[in-house]
């Protein structure tokens, strides 16, 4: 640029025509039309944020407006009145206006008012100017411009034939910055004017002046680099360095990115709300029918695809369900940095946790029982169980009564084949031993029993109580307790009657049994075992001695919603 007669650029590329009229292209079009049809209405309300061309649309419709019907008319100085409300908002500076009003153009038909930051008029000004706009003389216009809409009252606004102006988009901005560095021989880097525009967020106005900015700053060639530095922008590449962290669990890493972010002087929350929507921009990377909503270079839209193949939506969503919980908490927060820190081992974190609960739900594959029918007839469990209610075993305690109640027997969903049960990972290994040693894979890829043991009633509670240590050792002291306060008792064909003393008892019991049966059906070798759980009454409730877990269930059957808060707070039970 040269230096002599310099005018920055904001004024000296004003539009001057309805060409050069920056992204409202449909406002500019309506008005033109407008003027040409000659349906001109008396009042003009412009709003919309700053910077993207309202007083500068209002000039060129009030010196166009004339133009009209004098093509020769040079001087619009008799024709265009221009008031700022933001110093003239009292109402004597109204009644002055009314007062000029009244007196007919020199030249021209029209008398042209732009009232600009209408919205900052007090309440006694909008009275004294409503009753010009009312009933206002042939020959005047009123354009107002305002940021505020809300602001003006609504006998004002019925008045006025509304153009709502939008924020420029980036692509335009961009557009117009490089015929700008065109004219006026300025090296440009097409992502630097892309952090240009986005720097300016929807404001024309501000993007020219940062534009100028670095013109000066880089001595006309702008580097990505250079604007990054000057204008205190976080870079893309620090969130897409903080994206890979996350996704590899980096826990240390990402906290020495975010103390050098820190160290810049930038600010926690401007780097939380940043990493919120580069998640966003990773959700929307994912879908090629959104990739144009990314307002970016195709180099950046391009590192957004490959990034996002690296997480699912929910991942994603999860992402974003944390980062937006960290900035609702900043403002109030006593330690913010410490906030965006826990926030960093949170995201972290997350992957590792999804792995592990992913791990101890993994499926594994059991035996296929094929051409075998596994469910005993319901006739002989029938008679079975009223011989045990009839004669009841004198085993058990005498200090307690029972009166056992319906049996529930636990049968496989299906009586030929069972295909890929899913098997908690504590007892992985051992199911593959026992694969090893009584399975053997068949032509279509399943599996199949080779054989069908029989087992005594002491095997039985080996295997009983090896289950029950397995479950101990995972934590769950309820279950365990269930299991060993009885003993489990082998009935004919394989059927194994098990005693429950609550209600609660067998809710937790009924999570784990079948669990319980392919543990006892791999180690036993027999794929006919069936469990027939029975639940007693006990004559003096208060022998019962109730676990925590028990104690909850118990609450959770008068107050559901303990459920919910149970998994809303990830609360263990189990202590």
């Amino acid at each position: 640029m040269s230096n002599s007669n310099y005018t920055v650029s904001a004024l000296k590329y004003r539009p001057n025509s309805w060409e050069t009229i920056i992204g409202q292209e449909n406002i500019a079009t309506t008005l033109k039309q407008a003027i040409d049809s000659n349906q001109l209405a008396q009042a003009y309300l412009f709003c919309g944020p700053r910077g993207v061309g309202k007083t500068s649309t209002a000039r060129l419709f009030a010196k166009s407006i004339n133009l009209k019907h004098d093509p020769n008319l040079t001087d619009f100085t008799y024709n265009i009145y221009e008031l700022d409300a933001a110093s003239n908002n009292q109402v004597d500076d109204i009644r002055n206006l009314n007062d000029q009003v009244r007196i007919p153009p020199q030249r021209g038909n029209y008398k042209v008012y732009v009232i600009d930051e209408v919205h900052m008029l007090s309440q006694s000004a909008f009275n004294a100017f409503l009753k010009t706009l009312e009933e206002p003389p042939p020959h005047a216009i009123f354009i107002l411009a305002t940021t505020e809409k809300h602001k003006i009252i609504p006998t004002i606004l019925s008045r006025c034939q509304v153009y709502d102006f939008h924020r420029i988009s980036i692509p335009d901005m961009v557009a117009h910055l490089e015929n700008i560095a065109s004219k006026e021989g300025v090296k440009t880097e097409p992502e630097a004017l892309h952090v240009i525009a986005e720097k300016a967020d929807g404001a024309l106005r501000d993007a020219l002046s940062c534009f100028d900015l670095m013109v000066n700053f880089t001595n006309s060639n702008i580097t990505y680099k250079e604007v990054v530095k000057n204008l205190n922008i976080l870079d893309h590449d620090y969130y897409f360095k903080f994206a890979d962290f996350i996704q590899k669990n980096l826990i240390h890493e990402s906290l020495l990115l975010f103390s050098e972010i820190i160290s810049k002087g930038f600010d926690g929350r401007l780097f939380i709300n940043g990493l919120a929507s580069h998640f966003r921009n990773l959700m929307i990377a994912k879908d090629e029918r959104t990739l144009k909503i990314l307002e970016y270079t195709k180099d950046t839209i391009e590192k957004f695809k490959t990034q996002a193949e690296l997480f699912d939506n929910e991942y994603l969503t999860d992402l974003l369900s944390l980062t937006n919980e960290a900035d609702s908490f900043y403002k109030t927060s006593q330690n913010q940095r410490l906030l965006v820190e826990i926030l960093i081992m949170k995201l972290c974190s997350l992957r590792a946790e999804k792995k592990k609960l992913n791990f101890l739900e993994a499926p594994i594959i059991a035996p296929d029982f094929k051409d075998i029918n596994l469910v005993p007839s319901t006739k002989h469990v029938e008679n079975q169980l009223l011989k045990e209610v009839i004669e009841p075993k004198e085993k058990h305690s005498p200090t307690k009564t029972y009166e056992p109640e319906k049996s529930e027997i636990i049968r496989p969903k299906t009586s030929l084949s069972i295909k890929k049960r899913s098997v908690a990972a504590s007892i992985t290994g051992i199911r593959q031993q026992i694969n090893q040693e009584s399975i053997a894979k068949n032509e279509d890829g399943g599996v199949e029993v080779l054989e069908s043991s029989k087992f005594s009633q002491k095997l039985l509670e080996e295997k009983w109580n090896e289950f029950a240590e397995i479950k101990n050792k995972e934590g769950k002291i309820g279950l365990y307790t269930t299991l060993t306060k009885q003993t489990p008792e082998l009935l004919d064909n394989f059927l194994i009657k098990f005693i429950l003393d609550s209600e609660v008892q067998k809710m937790e019991f009924q999570t784990q049994n079948q669990l319980l049966l392919d543990f006892l059906r791999a180690e036993l070798k027999n794929g006919h075992i069936q469990l027939a759980l029975e639940l007693t009454k006990y004559d003096n409730p208060k022998l019962t001695q109730l676990t925590s877990k028990e104690r909850f269930f118990q609450m959770a059957e008068k107050n559901p919603d303990l459920h919910i808060f149970k998994e809303k707070f990830n609360l263990d039970l189990e202590f």
